[in-house]
């Protein structure tokens, strides 16, 4: 039976600063009293800006990286292998100790899990004025069974999301919806008031390689 608390997240309680390329906006950080700064945290969602041309992403390692652009399009080079591109919209894996260069100038959208710890993934929701999801049924908006944390980002647009319970909430530009707890039998609908952009992420804590079974 599904088991979980969640809270509407405004703009303004976001976190943003200045990286070498451009700012960032810390949006989740896992746990609270964590620290990235530190390398201290087990998982961080993140929107920044490319400015430069050409940037050199921060090195990370005994991190896993989801990047998928929210605007415009980024060529990345990971050990100065084959050059990659990304459209929008678009999530891509890799190493967070990988020495990656990008070019381009975008608006990014991270996710940082550290390994061992935690697994997660980011799915773009794409939808039409009137569109409708539901969890369970359309792939790209899955909730994990079991104890985790789930996060809507909407990035542009409007949408209304509903609860099995029948809990409601209204999202618009910039805001999220952050969940955690036992999703086990779960169910979400998101209808599209307007033509919206989101993004759906899923987090798990793993102990010992195992899904973990509680907080």
């Amino acid at each position: 039976m599904a088991d979980y608390q969640i809270r509407k997240i405004e703009e303004s309680e976001y976190h943003t600063s200045a990286w070498s390329g451009g700012m960032t906006t810390e949006l989740f950080l896992s746990p609270q009293e964590g620290s990235y700064a530190k390398r201290n945290f087990l998982w961080r969602l993140s929107s920044a800006t490319v400015d430069l041309l050409e940037s050199t992403f921060t090195d990370l390692p005994g991190y896993e990286r989801i990047i998928m652009t929210l605007e415009g399009e980024l060529d990345l080079c990971h050990n100065g292998g084959e050059w990659l591109h990304l459209k929008e919209f678009m999530p891509h894996r890799f190493d967070g100790g990988d020495l990656t260069v990008s070019r381009g100038k975008v608006i990014d959208f991270n996710l940082m899990l550290k390994k061992g710890c935690c697994k997660g993934d980011m799915a773009p929701l794409l939808m039409e004025s009137g569109e409708r999801m539901e969890t369970g049924k359309d792939a790209c908006f899955k909730l994990q069974d079991g104890w985790g944390e789930q996060i809507l980002y909407c990035y542009k647009g409007q949408m209304t999301v509903r609860t099995e319970t029948g809990e409601t909430f209204e999202l618009k530009d910039r805001q999220a919806l952050c969940a955690s707890g036992d999703f086990t039998g779960a169910k979400w609908e998101i209808q599209a008031e307007s033509s919206a952009k989101a993004v759906f992420v899923p987090v798990k804590r793993v102990v010992h390689g195992k899904d973990s079974g509680e907080a």
